[in-house]
């Protein structure tokens, strides 16, 4: 479990951070009062909880910018929401395939990196990636895994290891899948061998097959619901990231984990700002302050997630540092695929697979439901032409 410990207190993060930013030029962004529109995963920054730093707040308190924060579950879910208008926002914090869709599409500005000094801290690795070679429009969040979280005092280990635990019978009714069609075609891609950026129509239909197949026995599609799905036990195995489970087994120690023996998923979530946000410098100042080392440790510290900030892992508790889930080693990390940016084609046809997965009846209920619904607007027609022949009846015995 985590040690709920900090190494340095809010406050004083407050005050260093804002005299960085002051020497730096960033906090002439606040020369007016500005609100900025964060738009962010969910359980995807610390907000002050168990002693950790509220990095909003903080913001604020050294900014005088204010934070207008918002949620979404999905990559999916937040490219609808900018693709169809409606509301503007000023950050967001895509995974690496989706930065690579916007970008294609003209849907981020490029970043002034004069307002955006801390950089310099991210990790070699982390730049000069597929999704942003030039690094033009994103700045690294954190980075991470997919694995398999079960419940070690219902799940046998002898049936772990491999990603064929989700389409386990003997489990039928306790499992979850990831509600998204990238995550949870690229699993049932790692499973049958395939590239996990396969555009091949026949594999995508195959890995369609394969999840049709694993219907019966999934209890639920989830994303953020996975939390208290999976705490309180009303669900025994998911696939989820590897940070949010580091979070799950502060809250139950039963949960386990482990990376499937085929594969699985690696991933970078970047900042990045939408092309048309109204508050571009300020923008900046926030991803400066989000990769300061100080905020990334204590923000990563409390999420689970791992940091690409270096000296970040300095103010982090020495358990989460060392933390092999978190930071796994070089034999585990080289079975770790990046999602790329599918063609439009292949992204659309992904898509319409997985709406004829999740149409699809699934279970003996599903049928249940379909024959009923059926025998009631039968009984209702019956009962029409009933009434209709009444009617016609009376309307007879009036005209003769």
């Amino acid at each position: 479990m985590k040690k709920k410990l900090c190494r340095v207190s809010a406050l004083a993060l407050v005050l260093v951070l804002a005299l960085s930013l002051a020497f730096t030029g960033t906090a002439s962004a606040a020369k007016e009062a500005v609100t900025i529109n964060v738009y962010n995963w969910g359980q995807y920054i610390s907000d002050g909880t168990d002693g950790y730093i509220d990095v909003n707040k903080a913001f604020t308190e050294a900014t005088g910018i204010g934070v207008n924060y918002m949620t979404y579950d999905s990559n999916e879910t937040m490219y609808t929401k900018l693709k169809t208008g409606g509301a503007t926002y000023d950050v967001i914090i895509p995974s690496d395939y989706m930065i690579a869709r916007l970008i294609r599409e003209d849907m981020l500005a490029e970043l002034n990196f004069d307002n955006i000094p801390n950089y310099a801290l991210v990790g070699d690795a982390y730049k000069n990636t597929a999704f942003d070679p030039e690094n033009k429009y994103s700045v690294p969040y954190t980075w991470g895994t997919v694995g398999v979280i079960y419940n070690t005092k219902y799940v046998d280990e002898a049936d772990t290891g491999s990603w064929d635990l989700l389409w386990n019978e003997k489990y039928k009714g306790k499992i979850l899948m990831f509600d998204n069609p990238r995550d949870a075609f690229g699993i049932a891609e790692a499973y049958l061998g395939y590239s996990v950026n396969t555009e091949s129509s026949a594999e995508l239909n195959a890995a369609a097959d394969l999840l049709l197949k694993q219907k019966p026995v999934v209890q639920d599609y989830v994303m953020d619901q996975i939390f208290d799905k999976m705490e309180h036990e009303e669900a025994w195995i998911a696939p989820y990231y590897a940070g949010d489970y580091l979070l799950m087994a502060d809250e139950n120690e039963a949960l386990g984990f482990y990376f499937p023996k085929e594969g699985f998923n690696f991933f970078i979530d970047s900042m990045c700002i939408p092309k048309n946000s109204e508050h571009q410098a300020e923008a900046e100042a926030y991803i400066n302050f989000l990769c300061s080392p100080e905020i990334s440790g204590e923000n990563l510290e409390y999420l689970g997630y791992s940091t690409p900030i270096e000296g970040a892992r300095d103010y982090m508790d020495p358990e989460t540092a060392e933390s092999e889930i978190a930071y796994p080693p070089e034999s585990v990390l080289e079975k770790g695929t990046s999602f790329l940016a599918l063609s439009t084609e292949a992204t659309q046809e992904m898509d319409s697979l997985w709406l004829k997965v999740k149409t699809t009846g699934g279970s003996k209920a599903i049928l249940i439901g379909v024959i009923g619904l059926a025998v009631v607007i039968v009984v209702a027609v019956i009962l029409l032409l009933l009434r209709k022949s009444k009617k016609a009846k009376r309307k007879n015995l009036y005209t003769k």
